[in-house]
């Protein structure tokens, strides 16, 4: 895919870009500066002197480059990019950007994970963030969700206790960016809310393999609403083109060390090399008349709508092709709020989104240093803003005229409000009555059953998963009564999972009762998703003396697939084959490891010294063997596969006059993990 052409937000940017390349220094007043090296002194050996301007102005933004980090989501990354409606929408929504097919919009997307700091590393067990910023003609419009459909929590009230108890205990300030811990499982047994959340937690999906193969959700229930007023409920969904696929924990823990970036770099290294990820914006929709007709209800942001029962409409595609020119600015400065709504997409009565619709904008007050964030480049909006706000922290807009207030006779009553068939927001006219009251309906009192659907609807590897997932979590938890507690919550969904994971933490075993519901829903199995081999990373391991044609062969079709390939051996150089084929080696076996790359190509060959070569060949075939890989071996690689542990079957491909090597291997490449495959 070719890069596109500027859009309306890009050329609005580019006022603000600065390229300092070729220029003179100035301060931030403009004044040409003639010195940077010495500050302004009472003699070469005598004191520092406070009218040295310059140096009190460089100091000061120094001291004052960090803004307060989120207290949530604070570990991020974004792009920019676009999204292209595939048919009109208008007979559900009078949204302007979702009218005429083939529209492009211009849109900034940041993934981030929930708990850590911005410190921590990408690929800890967590939620992913995944808001997305539509610059629309009709203002800006924010999709502000996870790549988990549901919540931990219903209500809004409880969102700090939650926080408080996943975050870093206060009185050592441990762990970072993990769950697995005392206070966090405290607060899942006191609060069985969370199971179906939890589930979910414990499951690959909070270990993806890449933010461009997971799926995003709004997770909330929002309204569409047409020219008409009729309403209905939706939800959004992100399907990506590259299919939902995770790493294994041992891999996602190794990863954290080895590459904390490894996620942020995954997507940066992507869209430079123009392997632009994509995905399909769904929507799920329910008429406000069958409100009622479910065995969940339809606001509760603990339960999903399960998609056999109301389908996922796909409706366009989101691409991003651009990285940002500036992390602060762009990526750490974007303010994102579920209020950023524009006409025909409207709020629900759900009671975690309502409190979301105050916390967010108090968040970018006290972040962003006053109410005038809209104003930082990348919040902006690309359609024309007008209203009576004036004055503030870091003011950007020079309103000229005396008038700032409505009504008023000296500016003709100007800035003037708008008609809904103008273009006016009206919200939407729900008939609301009842007592004054701190409850929540009955119909938010199952916890279970859909905790069950999502173990009913995991395949047998998936489960095994879950399962290690809460043995490694709970085990860390040093309190045996909340352990145990957690078995009793969890027997409820499933009483032989629960057994074993008692077994595994050294409780009794639990007695409770599972839930009855016998329903799955394949849709939520990652065994059910697209493989394709696109973008994916194989490293090659080779030296010198390898079969020129045979290997130059295989890896031209690993090309035209379009997976990317590591050329990996005893130093950087090149290697040259025996028929004096010639490779530049781009990784070592320092600089890079296996839980790096989806695939290894053994090619082997000799090197300076044979005896650490081999060793360094063992521990990536072995490494990738564990971690369920495809691993392919060329005809000089076969004696590394005889000195390692793989085993013959499945994922591992060998070079054979019979076959068509490469093509056989992109395939597996394709599948990327094998767990049928006897590690042990």
């Amino acid at each position: 895919m070719e890069k596109s052409s500027k859009n309306k937000k890009d050329e609005q940017l580019e006022m603000f870009r600065v390229n300092n390349k070729g220029t003179k220094m100035t301060t931030n007043q403009g004044v040409k500066v003639s010195e940077d090296e010495n500050s302004l002194k009472a003699g070469v050996r005598g004191p520092t002197l406070m009218e040295d301007f310059h140096f009190r102005e460089k100091v000061t933004h120094f001291d004052h480059e960090r803004i307060p980090e989120r207290v949530v989501h604070a570990r991020g990354y974004g792009a920019h990019g676009e999204f292209e409606l595939y048919e009109s929408m208008k007979e559900f929504t009078k949204a302007g950007f979702l009218q005429e097919p083939g529209k492009k919009t211009p849109l900034f997307l940041r993934f981030s994970n929930v708990a850590g700091s911005k410190g921590s590393a990408d690929t800890v067990r967590d939620v992913r963030g995944f808001a997305v910023k539509f610059y629309t003609e009709e203002g800006n419009y924010d999709l502000v969700g996870n790549n988990i459909p549901v919540f931990f929590i219903q209500d809004a009230i409880k969102f700090p206790d939650l926080i408080h108890a996943v975050q870093p205990e206060p009185h050592n300030e441990m762990p970072q960016a993990a769950s697995a811990h005392d206070t966090f499982w405290d607060f899942v047994a006191n609060n069985q809310e969370s199971a179906h959340m939890v589930m979910w937690q414990m499951s690959d999906r909070t270990i993806p393999r890449s933010w461009r193969m997971m799926e995003g959700f709004g997770v909330h229930t929002f309204r569409f609403v047409n020219e008409d007023g009729k309403a209905r409920f939706v939800k959004f969904h992100w399907k990506p083109a590259l299919g939902v696929h995770s790493l294994v924990w041992d891999e996602a823990q190794k990863v954290s060390g080895k590459d904390p970036d490894f996620q942020r770099r995954d997507l940066w290294e992507s869209i430079e090399k123009g392997n632009f990820p994509e995905w399909e914006l769904g929507v799920q929709m329910i008429e406000t008349e069958d409100e009622f007709m479910f065995d969940f209800d339809v606001l509760d942001a603990t339960k999903l709508w399960p998609e056999e029962i109301v389908p996922v409409k796909i409706i366009g595609k989101m691409t991003l092709n651009q990285n940002v020119d500036n992390v602060f600015a762009e990526t750490e400065q974007v303010a994102f709020h579920p209020g950023n709504v524009i006409p025909g997409i409207d709020f629900t009565n759900d009671p975690l989104l309502q409190g979301r619709l105050f916390s967010y904008i108090d968040t970018q007050l006290i972040r962003l240093g006053g109410p005038n964030f809209t104003e930082i480049p990348i919040n902006r909006a690309v359609c024309p803003f007008h209203n009576n706000q004036r004055n503030g922290y870091s003011r950007q807009r020079i309103d000229i005229g005396q008038v700032s207030y409505h009504k008023n006779s000296l500016a003709g009553n100007t800035p003037s409000t708008s008609t809904a068939k103008e273009g006016g927001f009206v919200h939407y006219e729900e008939k609301v009555e009842g007592r004054i009251i701190q409850a929540r309906s009955d119909s938010f009192k199952d916890h279970f059953s859909q905790a069950r659907l999502f173990w009913n609807s995991m395949s047998a590897p998936e489960k095994q998963h879950i399962i290690n997932a809460f043995i490694f979590e709970v085990g860390k938890v040093e309190s045996k009564s909340v352990r145990q507690q957690v078995v009793d919550m969890f027997v409820h969904v499933d009483k032989e999972m629960a057994t074993i994971i008692a077994d595994g933490i050294g409780v009794k075993k639990p007695t409770g009762t599972q839930s009855k519901v016998t329903a799955s829903s394949p849709a939520l199995s990652q065994e059910n998703t697209r493989s394709v081999p696109y973008s994916l990373k194989v490293g090659i391991l080779i030296g010198n003396g390898f079969n020129g044609a045979e290997v130059v062969k295989a890896v031209k079709t690993f090309i035209n697939a379009g997976i990317t390939v590591d050329i990996i051996s005893e130093k950087l150089g090149t290697v040259r084959s025996k028929d004096n084929f010639q490779v530049d080696v781009n990784e070592t076996f320092l600089t890079t490891d296996p839980v790096l790359h989806d695939a290894l190509y053994v090619v082997g060959g000799k090197v300076g010294n044979p005896a650490k070569f081999s060793s360094d060949m063992t521990y990536f075939i072995n490494e990738a063997f564990k971690h369920f890989k495809p691993i392919g071996f060329a005809t000089s690689g076969k004696p590394y596969f005889e000195a390692s542990n793989a085993k013959e079957g499945p994922g591992v491909v060998f070079t054979t006059s019979e076959s068509d090597f490469g093509k056989t291997f992109v395939k597996a490449v394709a599948k990327q993990r094998f767990w049928d495959r006897d590690i042990y």
